[in-house]
């Protein structure tokens, strides 16, 4: 077994580095979970929880995730920019994260998740800002960007992030793209209504990607859907194929006429609530990045909710619990308390992924 640890150093990494991890997690059957995080605490519960599974991490920032991350409003009129909330607040957090990651000596790819049409200036900020960062440094600000234009036609879609990849990689940054749409409700946009047959992509729409891209370079993903839905659902209620991920592998492979058996790099876009039979094959087609986003929501929120059914008594006033009504609550109400417990309930939680992702241990 291939051991990461050996060959990369932990921290931050890029390109040729996160592609070396990716051959080495399709040769070793694992992939690595993608989480969202809006904050320090939620950011270190990922890293505690990577390096305790002894795993690689990807940790990725929404367009409104980094909106929150950026606290009270900025004044967007002043800068003349609807944008600079979300390009401040990734830019500050990306910092913060190069700071930290090292220490958990653990691998980490620092990621932005879906960036449509209409907020395409809001990662033209982060570029230019990872631009500034490689003249500088020689290392770019972010891991990778991903360009979701899986709504336009794909011709548009892949002459754009073309452009984006011819740009990219000259910093040595991956791209992840989109093709066909991932359903259901992800930070504020509502995909919900749409029709069945553009959750499914088809091998012949993978190969176009794969063609035109890799005449550029080859430092890119593909989330190619397959049925894929956002937030949690009812069993049964959304039919995922995986083979569609197969069939992309073998028709490339074989028009190409490649010796890798699974060529491309694919992205598993809404995880939440998939069987564990869904996730090894999807795995074993390919897929090395897996997003993990409404579960982690929700163990944020219930690690609270259990500290309070069992501290309650104290959690009501400043004063007065079950030991009398002069006794102080400070120790219960304290929010170093409280998001600590958020925080084990979302390791816990991330532990879960790690193994049913088969990462655990591959450092």
């Amino acid at each position: 077994m291939h051991k990461i640890s050996k060959i990369i150093k932990p921290g931050i990494i890029f390109g040729k580095d996160i592609k070396t991890i990716f051959t080495i997690a399709k040769k070793n059957k694992f992939a690595i979970p993608a989480v969202n995080c809006i904050g320090t605490d939620s950011i270190n519960a990922v890293l505690s929880a990577a390096y305790e599974a002894q795993s690689p991490v990807i940790i990725q920032l929404s367009y409104s995730g980094a909106s929150f991350i950026a606290g009270a409003k900025i004044n967007t009129v002043k800068y003349q920019c609807p944008y600079k909330q979300s390009i401040i607040g990734a830019i500050s957090i990306a910092h913060y994260i190069h700071k930290l990651s090292k220490y958990y000596q653990i691998p980490v790819i620092l990621h932005t998740d879906h960036c449509y049409q209409e907020i395409l200036p809001w990662i033209n900020a982060l570029i230019e800002e990872g631009e500034k960062n490689f003249q500088k440094t020689g290392i770019p600000l972010f891991s990778s960007h991903m360009i979701d234009l899986s709504k336009e036609k794909i011709e548009k879609n892949i002459s754009t992030c073309k452009k984006y990849l011819q740009r990219m990689s000259k910093i040595n940054m991956i791209l992840e793209i989109e093709l066909g749409c991932t359903g259901g409700e992800e930070d504020g946009i509502d995909n919900s209504s749409l029709k069945k047959e553009s959750l499914y992509t088809s091998p012949e729409e993978v190969n176009y990607a794969y063609e035109q891209l890799n005449t550029i370079s080859d430092q890119f993903t593909i989330a190619a859907s397959f049925g894929n839905v956002h937030g949690v659902y009812s069993p049964g209620s959304i039919q995922l194929k995986p083979k569609i991920l197969k069939k992309s592998q073998s028709y490339i492979r074989n028009k190409h006429k490649l010796l890798n058996i699974n060529p491309i790099n694919f992205v598993f876009h809404g995880s939440s609530g998939t069987n564990i039979h869904d996730i090894k094959k999807a795995i074993s087609y390919g897929v090395v990045k897996i997003n993990i986003d409404t579960d982690i929501q929700w163990a944020t929120w219930e690690g609270i909710l259990k500290y309070y059914y069992i501290n309650k008594h104290g959690l009501h006033s400043q004063l007065g619990n079950d030991k009398g009504i002069e006794y102080p609550n400070k120790k219960y109400y304290d929010p170093r308390v409280w998001i600590h417990e958020s925080q084990k309930n979302i390791k816990k939680r991330l532990i879960q992924s790690f193994q049913d992702f088969n990462s655990c241990n591959q450092l």
